[in-house]
């Protein structure tokens, strides 16, 4: 049983770090580091769009396994329509300097670093050396912590998003999960271990992603604005399809529902 146990949670991590690659994960990921400035930045981005991802996973995910929950194909295709509209949105906002804007305004300054400093002044013909202390903007020194560096929006904007994705994903894992492990605690444990598969997943995959905009911005503004268009305008392309997929081809626009969570 515990070899089996073993395989089950091998399995679910490696298809969690599968799940984290999928098209509308990475294009919303990449919309949102179009402006990052840090290498950092790319790693913490990805964990907490996992975090948000593991969330809606877990709460809808332990309601239909443990609970029985059966989720309508209307609401199913609604999850689904939730990831297209944010596709777009973010597209949107890219491609306007919507983005650019409010994530200048939201996030703080580099910390103050003082250092002293000993110069030499004239005083009535003499020479008098005094230390002073000059605040430089340095990364050095203790560190200031995640929500000084960043602050609430760019901690709180990769979280939603991926809670987003997961309320879209959560019931096709839960029934892919129930259709072959029948046990309530092994199925849950294997939930589990899918989300930190797919949160380690993203957190590598974003920290790839975010090296052409690292670079770009310190190199050429022009390569990184061409970068930033291009993922809005991806987004803005991919949301409309899968919009038009969810809303028109499975129905839910139009009555005729053709759902199956995949």
């Amino acid at each position: 049983m515990s070899q089996q146990l073993v395989a089950l949670a091998g399995l679910g991590f490696l298809l969690g770090m599968r799940h984290a690659t999928d098209a509308d994960h990475v294009i919303a990921v990449t919309t949102i580091l179009a402006r990052s400035r840090r290498f950092l930045h790319s790693t913490v981005i990805g964990a907490l769009w996992g975090f948000g991802h593991t969330v809606t996973v877990l709460v809808v995910g332990v309601a239909i396994i443990a609970f029985n929950v059966v989720i309508p194909p209307p609401i199913g295709l609604a999850m689904e329509l939730a990831v297209a509209v944010m596709l777009v949105l973010l597209g949107i906002l890219n491609l306007t300097g919507v983005m650019r804007t409010v994530t200048e305004r939201l996030t703080p300054p580099a910390p103050l670093h003082g250092h002293p400093h000993e110069h030499l002044h004239a005083h009535a013909g003499e020479l008098d050396e005094h230390a002073h202390g000059h605040a430089h903007l340095h990364g050095h020194g203790s560190d200031p912590g995640l929500l000084a560096t960043f602050g609430w929006y760019q901690l709180l904007r990769p979280v939603a998003v991926g809670l987003v994705h997961g309320l879209a994903g959560s019931a096709a894992i839960a029934l892919l999960v129930l259709a072959t492990i029948q046990d309530t605690g092994t199925a849950l444990a294997y939930l589990v271990v899918f989300c930190v598969g797919v949160s380690a997943g993203m957190a590598l995959l974003t920290t790839v992603i975010g090296l052409p905009f690292l670079v770009s911005r310190a190199r050429s503004q022009r390569i990184n604005r061409w970068l930033t268009i291009g993922s809005g305008a991806l987004s803005l392309a991919f949301g409309i399809y899968l919009g038009y997929q969810i809303g028109i081809v499975d129905g839910l626009f139009t009555g005729h529902l053709h759902w199956t969570p995949a």
